[in-house]
């Protein structure tokens, strides 16, 4: 079956944080702005999740409902991990939960104590250091990547380090890396998930994104990586992969009992609407087809930035992501200062993007974070209003003949 991406939907009025609440109110005679900072996709929805919400919407009954209660909600979620990832789920391992921030919040209020040290790998997605601070009171340890021209690898020494300290009790892994874009490969995997074993850290693995990968390219699951999960927690949805972040439909799964009882403990009882049962089943069990259309998709819009940016932006250094539907953008070459990067493209050409100091206050002053999941068209308007601030192009990259 063939799914038209290119077609521009109309968001306006949806009650869309996107569209209606981040984006500023459009002032007379000014351009409209360009929401490119969530990662939620402006593509409809796979026509099985469309036609599972129709039916559930004409029962005309909305009561509490649980994932228990029907049984191809487990099965599906089961199958499509052994089909897809070659990784054995079992039903019991798996809880429901609002979105994985949720149940990473959950697993660190688990797992520590208010003071204790929770691991990130900045860059990385800019909520956790949020919700580490803010909402569970313990402290943010940062074992930053190492950058080498736009690769991100792990810094295996200081990571050793900072797990070998005894009030760090848990690593927060986001896999595939946002914003970086890097799917780790099952060595790297492995070798995070001895690390955490040998120390006694409970490795929680935020998969929000697997499903969003590159052409060629793999994703290995945690639980496929490592031996022993005895300390591990994976999370995964439907969020990311199918648009239906609204939903708010993820899944927290705990191979280890006594893991997952204590877990359970602090965490509760998570009821789903039966818009989400429908939604992850009809998903998993109809719309394959549709998440590799899509895949391709964004494998063109990817190229198609890359490209532009090349031409347009030679300023701007990027490499193209292994995984998620996100551009890591750096636009040092410029020589401008990050204040100066947020004016040009957030005021004058009216796109809102995300700063990279969201995601990494050691360096990412002069990174932009942009998420790529629209219609071709809307991608390019984008870029080149940004490309027309940063025009003319500076001498240091001028190309010399």
């Amino acid at each position: 079956m063939s799914y038209n991406f290119d077609e521009i939907v109309n968001r306006y009025g949806t009650s869309s944080i996107k569209w209606d609440l981040n984006a500023p109110k459009n002032q007379a005679g000014a351009t409209r702005p360009i929401p490119m900072m969530i990662a939620d996709m402006d593509l409809k929805c796979p026509p099985a999740i469309i036609e599972a919400m129709r039916r559930v919407a004409e029962r005309g009954v909305y009561g509490y409902t649980s994932h228990f209660a029907e049984p191809r909600y487990l099965a599906a979620l089961c199958d499509w991990y052994g089909r897809r990832y070659g990784t054995v789920i079992e039903e019991d391992w798996v809880l429901y939960s609002t979105g994985s921030v949720t149940g990473i919040n959950c697993a660190v209020n688990a797992f520590s104590s208010p003071g204790d040290g929770v691991i990130i790998m900045s860059p990385v997605y800019g909520h956790f250091r949020d919700m580490i601070e803010n909402e569970t009171y313990r402290r943010v340890v940062d074992s930053h990547l190492i950058n080498t021209d736009g690769y991100y690898t792990v810094n295996w020494a200081d990571f050793e380090e900072k797990c070998a300290q005894p009030t760090n009790r848990v690593f927060i892994l986001c896999s595939p890396a946002n914003p970086v874009g890097r799917v780790w490969s099952e060595e790297e995997l492995r070798r995070m998930a001895d690390i955490c074993k040998r120390n006694h850290v409970t490795l929680i693995s935020d998969e929000i994104h697997s499903d969003i990968v590159r052409s060629g390219v793999t994703h290995t699951t945690i639980l496929k990586a490592a031996a022993d999960h005895s300390n591990i927690i994976m999370i995964n949805g439907v969020n990311k992969s199918f648009n239906v972040a609204g939903l708010h439909c993820a899944n927290v799964i705990i191979p280890d009992e006594n893991l997952r009882g204590i877990f359970k403990s602090r965490f509760g009882e998570h009821l789903p609407s039966p818009f989400s049962v429908a939604a992850l089943i009809a998903a998993y069990d109809e719309s394959e087809d549709w998440l590799d259309a899509l895949n391709k998709y964004l494998d063109d819009n990817i190229d198609f930035a890359m490209d532009f940016i090349k031409e347009r932006m030679p300023g701007v250094k990027i490499r193209r992501p292994e995984g998620t539907y996100v551009l890591w953008l750096d636009f040092s070459g410029y020589g401008l200062s990050g204040e100066e990067i947020h004016r040009r493209i957030y005021d004058n050409a009216r796109v809102l993007l995300q700063d990279g100091l969201v995601h990494d206050l050691r360096g990412g002053e002069c990174f932009q974070r942009i998420c790529i999941p629209v219609p071709r068209a809307l991608l390019e308007e984008a870029l080149t209003r940004i490309a027309a601030q940063l025009e003319p192009i500076p001498a240091a990259c001028a190309i010399k003949v």
